[in-house]
């Protein structure tokens, strides 16, 4: 998969298929999509094309929003890149962009750069300048133009938007074994190993602390999970806490990992940990010792879930 970062610096010499989307999850209704996509393109020996934005648009023009996404960029990719997209383009999204009209946005782009043979696109797909135009408008353009429209059906459209809220709902919710039904993967942090003040270690639950880059990624709720990661092409699991440790008095979220079996110096590293089900609330502890006594079992609830997977 090629991917540019704006829409000037696209270039091919073939007509392209394409979609324009957030694609946030690349869950399994996104996947549907853009399979029509590729096998659009493979009919019609095009190319597949994938634009999206970034920051996301309601950021930008809505001044004070925060949006919490399912994926990192680099988890973007990855996921389109798997699903066989020639093309990914990543427009930095800003005010002067919003302000292009309708007809400038077909022509300029989607016509003299991406050299589009067919769009397809959602029935409530709205663009250009304060986002007047419509789907009609756009099968008007692609009359003029020279291009195909093809609208993606409302009950796929409605499943894409119904999963979408389900996947963060259930994140916030830390039901991580639904949101990775809907995504069709499980659900994962990726962040670099760094030290933390090193109070597994004294009581033999040694912990990689990571730090996550993209503040705009999704945190899931507060608690212990079932982990896994793979290291040098080996499944390793173990034991994850996101929470602001109050046994020890703790006030800043941390996600720390205890991994089973394993021990390898990860400082500095970046890891990705998948996580498989939440096992309990994070709680205070009324001494350390007592921390340690539920950490010991918690370690035997996850080997239980873990036998079980193999």
């Amino acid at each position: 998969m090629k991917i540019f970062h704006s829409i000037p610096s696209f270039s091919s010499h073939n007509q392209t298929v394409v979609t324009i989307g957030t694609f946030d999850g690349v869950h399994l209704g996104h996947q549907k999509i853009l399979h029509q996509i590729t096998t659009s393109a493979q009919e019609l020996k095009c190319e597949s094309l994938v634009l999206t934005f970034f920051p996301h648009p309601r950021i930008v023009l809505q001044e004070g929003t925060e949006m919490k996404q399912l994926n990192t960029l680099d988890e973007k990719k990855q996921l389109l890149n798997n699903l066989g997209i020639d093309n990914l383009i990543i427009h930095p999204f800003d005010k002067d962009f919003s302000r292009l009209t309708a007809e400038q946005f077909v022509k300029n782009v989607l016509v003299d750069v991406f050299k589009i043979r067919k769009i397809i696109i959602g029935h409530d797909h709205r663009f250009g300048r304060n986002r007047t135009a419509n789907i009609d408008d756009l099968i008007s353009f692609g009359e003029i133009y020279g291009f195909e429209v093809e609208q993606i059906s409302v009950q796929e459209i409605n499943a894409v938007s119904i999963s979408s809220t389900k996947i963060r709902n259930a994140l916030l919710e830390g039901d991580v074994e639904l949101a990775s039904n809907y995504l069709g993967y499980d659900y994962s942090l990726t962040g670099i190993v760094s030290k933390g003040k090193q109070l597994g270690r004294t009581i033999n639950f040694p912990t990689a602390n990571i730090t996550i880059q993209e503040s705009y990624k999704l945190i899931p709720l507060n608690g212990v999970y079932i982990v896994k990661s793979i290291f040098e092409n080996t499944i390793v699991y173990g034991m994850m806490n996101i929470g602001t440790r109050p046994t020890v008095d703790g006030t800043t979220q941390t996600i720390e990992i205890n991994f089973f079996d394993f021990d390898k110096d990860l400082y500095t590293i970046e890891i990705t940990v998948c996580l498989l089900k939440r096992i309990r609330f994070e709680q205070k502890f009324e001494s350390v010792e007592a921390l340690k006594n539920q950490l010991s079992l918690d370690k035997i609830t996850s080997h239980d879930y873990i036998r079980l997977l193999k």
